[in-house]
């Protein structure tokens, strides 16, 4: 290091290094207001950190887990969307508290990994989800040259979970007669309007949450979903994922309900400035408190606690019952691939096929 006088009267300390990617020498420079030995001492130590910054000198050799899950996070906060983001943030920790923060990522193995992120007494799919956030974490590593060797995630397979009965999924829908008691049992509004709106349409809530009355096409009877509400984070969003963008038909029984909305929506604007569907004095309803009362309700009337995405299920069940294709529901609910919508469907239509057949007999 060096140390130049500037015009100013201040002190600039200079270092060479060598930029091991093009091999040429380089300079960085750090000014202070002294050429004191203390300042002379500080300046080497701070263009020490700033060299190491810049050759990234914690790369392949000895970035720890936390310091690389830190430069995921923040290459993909570009690109994600909030809730995504969130959503990756939160697992991501929940991964590198279980793994170990000061863990050398270029050191972990198949075997460090499976003994450490999976515990015995919980649900299989919250273990199956952090193996799926390591993967991605380890392989966006490896593309950026942080980790030399990625293969061991072959070895890092989903735990099996115990295969699905038909009371199992039975469990995911209510059936006609169900419904009708939840809603008799709920007898508040706006969640008694809300419930009968998820089941007649199959919308996610946070879509439901953000629909306006300019959405609902009266006269073409479509309901337009072009966004989704992200209650997490309280903004507005687009929709989850490409096919989530859509028109869902208005059928009859849901015309007269959907005009009723609209109307209400439209009045609501003049008084509070919105037009959203679902709205406490032009604000979005709360989620959490629609949760819990869905919560409460259906374990009351049901002796099972579902969720709004019970509902969504639902609709998947009443459409199968009609005979309705899984093409045709899957585009309705903005599927591009559902294994449980899949399921369901199937379950139904092998239902209602044994129905059919004992009546027959009958």
């Amino acid at each position: 290091m060096w140390t130049e006088k500037t015009k100013n009267g201040k002190y600039k300390h200079v270092e060479r290094y060598t930029d091991p990617v093009t091999g040429k020498e380089k300079k960085v420079s750090i000014t202070t207001e002294k050429n004191t030995a203390q300042a002379r001492k500080t300046a080497q130590r701070a263009l020490l950190v700033k060299i190491d910054n810049l050759l990234d000198a914690r790369t392949i050799s000895n970035i720890t887990l936390s310091e690389l899950r830190e430069k995921w996070l923040n290459d993909k906060r570009r690109t994600w969307k909030e809730s995504s983001y969130g959503s990756e943030k939160r697992n991501s920790r929940k991964v590198v508290e279980m793994l170990g923060e000061n863990c050398i990522a270029n050191n972990l193995t198949a075997r460090y990994v499976r003994e450490h992120i999976t515990s015995l007494d919980e649900d299989l799919s919250l273990a199956n989800g952090r193996i799926s956030v390591f993967k991605r974490m380890i392989t966006w590593g490896f593309k950026n040259d942080y980790i030399s060797d990625k293969s061991y995630l072959d070895k890092l397979e989903k735990v099996a979970t115990s295969t699905e009965t038909e009371e199992d999924i039975e469990e995911k829908y209510l059936e006609s007669d169900e419904v009708a008691k939840l809603i008799k049992g709920m007898k508040k509004e706006p969640w008694i309007t809300l419930t009968r709106f998820l089941v007649l349409t199959g919308l996610r809530i946070g879509e439901a949450f953000s629909l306006t009355a300019a959405d609902i096409d009266l006269k073409n009877r479509h309901i337009h979903v072009i966004s989704n509400y992200d209650y997490i984070n309280k903004l507005t969003d687009t929709p989850k994922t490409p096919s989530s963008k859509r028109r869902v038909y208005i059928q009859d029984e849901l015309l007269v309900f959907a005009r009723e909305l609209k109307k209400e929506a439209l009045a609501n604007k003049l008084i509070y400035g919105s037009d959203l569907i679902f709205q406490r004095k032009g604000k979005p309803l709360v989620y959490e408190s629609y949760h819990y009362q869905l919560s409460t309700v259906s374990q009351k009337t049901l002796g099972r606690k579902i969720t709004p995405h019970t509902l969504r299920h639902t609709h998947t069940s009443l459409l199968a019952e009609q005979g309705v294709d899984i093409e045709t529901i899957s585009r309705r609910l903005g599927h591009e691939d559902s294994q449980i919508t899949r399921k369901i469907y199937l379950h139904v239509t092998k239902k209602c096929g044994k129905e059919m057949r004992c009546r027959c007999k009958a």
